[in-house]
């Protein structure tokens, strides 16, 4: 048995080290600073009404369209297919963004932009399912820093190789293009897990030895949207008569499922504070998702591309770095949460929106780039807490 737990204790190095690569190959994108200059320059020659009204709307739509069926599908095949799935969405969409022209092929970008996006939660996840609880902060810390560093060295890079070395949009999504090809390749290394958080939950039942002193029990072995009620863990302990007739399994494992996954969203979301924290999280991350689709938009009618001098990717470093402070922040701010939560988010959301106020009304570049910084540091710091 000790030997057993010493290999399991060692087996979270690798899958790490090969998520984190895949990380920061399919975070650094230097051009995505740039990309309505790009769309709007001579390599597309779209319009910045084409760009607005009818190409950034399917990114919108088709992630959210994703978002949920994509979930399921995650847990269904035990995340590395969808991992995949995302490396082949990014080839596509910077193979197009490359050679394709006209509104319709970049609307088929956005779509498989947002099918590239909705699959994120492949990532985060996929990790959980290969370490022990034991090392689930520190797997946390470094696959969600390991994004932000890359985020922060893709758009430092764009903005160097535009303004010193001046290159061409055009070459800037052909270094992205070979970025997240790499992170196709590292995603092929990955291990492929044997339980995930509902579909495959009784996997780890069957593999893993009897439960003791020394031994993680099924409930505390596997991240949950709450915590599991007595009648979950007894299910995962041993088959119930619904499990026993082998033709009837496979039916009954789905059904058990959606069972399961509907008494989980009941027994969370029966909490006020839950439900009203999720609420939060789910308007604010749509809204930071819009700011974050047309803040190019917006910046190129403040200042325009082809007349002015990009700054699209400094600002986007800066604000990476302050959302990275703020984030790190958080865990010495010695605050009861429980108490002042509220507080917090009512008074950073009002920074939050006056901040878009001020990007709204303001002509100066400048003042937009300031407005956009206080709301993506405000923004992180906000989700962070959450």
């Amino acid at each position: 048995m000790g030997c057993w737990k010493q290999e399991e204790s060692n087996t979270w190095t690798f899958p790490t080290l090969i998520l984190c690569l895949y990380g920061f190959f399919y975070m650094m994108k230097p051009s995505e600073p740039f990309l309505t200059p790009y769309l709007t320059g001579p390599d597309k020659n779209l319009t910045i009404d084409e760009v607005t009204n009818h190409i950034f709307p399917v990114w919108t739509y088709s992630y959210l369209a994703l978002l949920f069926p994509v979930f399921l599908i995650t847990d269904y095949v035990r995340y590395k297919p969808v991992l995949l799935l995302q490396g082949v969405s990014f080839i596509v969409t910077w193979l197009l963004l490359l050679f394709a022209h006209g509104v319709a092929a970049m609307q088929a970008v956005e779509f498989f932009y947002g099918m590239a996006t909705a699959t994120e939660v492949a990532y985060y996840a996929y990790i959980y399912s290969v370490v022990s609880t034991d090392h689930y902060q520190r797997v946390t810390s470094y696959c969600r820093s390991i994004t932000l560093v890359a985020a922060t060295v893709a758009a430092v890079l764009g903005q160097l190789l535009v303004s010193l070395a001046d290159v061409s949009y055009f070459h800037l999504n052909a270094i992205t293009l070979a970025s997240v090809s790499l992170a196709f390749l590292c995603s092929f290394f990955l291990p492929m897990p044997q339980k995930s958080m509902f579909f495959h939950r009784k996997d780890v039942s069957e593999t893993l030895p009897a439960p003791d002193k020394g031994v993680p029990t099924v409930g505390s072995d596997g991240p949950s949207s709450c915590q599991e009620d007595e009648g979950s863990v007894s299910a995962d302990r041993g088959p119930t008569p619904e499990q026993q007739p082998d033709n009837a399994e496979p039916h009954n494992h789905v059904l058990r499922v959606l069972v399961q996954l509907s008494k989980d969203l009941r027994d969370c979301y029966s909490s006020r504070k839950l439900l009203y924290w999720s609420l939060w999280w789910a308007l604010a991350t749509a809204g930071f998702n819009q700011v974050l689709n047309y803040i190019q938009v917006l910046w190129d009618f403040r200042a325009p591309s082809h007349s002015s001098a990009v700054y699209n990717g400094a600002v986007e470093a800066i604000a990476t770095f302050l959302s990275s402070v703020t984030s790190f922040v958080v865990q010495y701010m010695k605050i009861n949460w429980d108490l002042f939560g509220e507080l917090a988010l009512g008074i950073f959301s009002a920074i939050d929106a006056g901040s878009l106020l001020l990007m709204h009304f303001t002509t100066n570049i400048w003042a937009c780039y300031a407005g956009y910084l206080i709301f993506k540091a405000c923004y992180m710091l906000l989700i962070t807490i959450a």
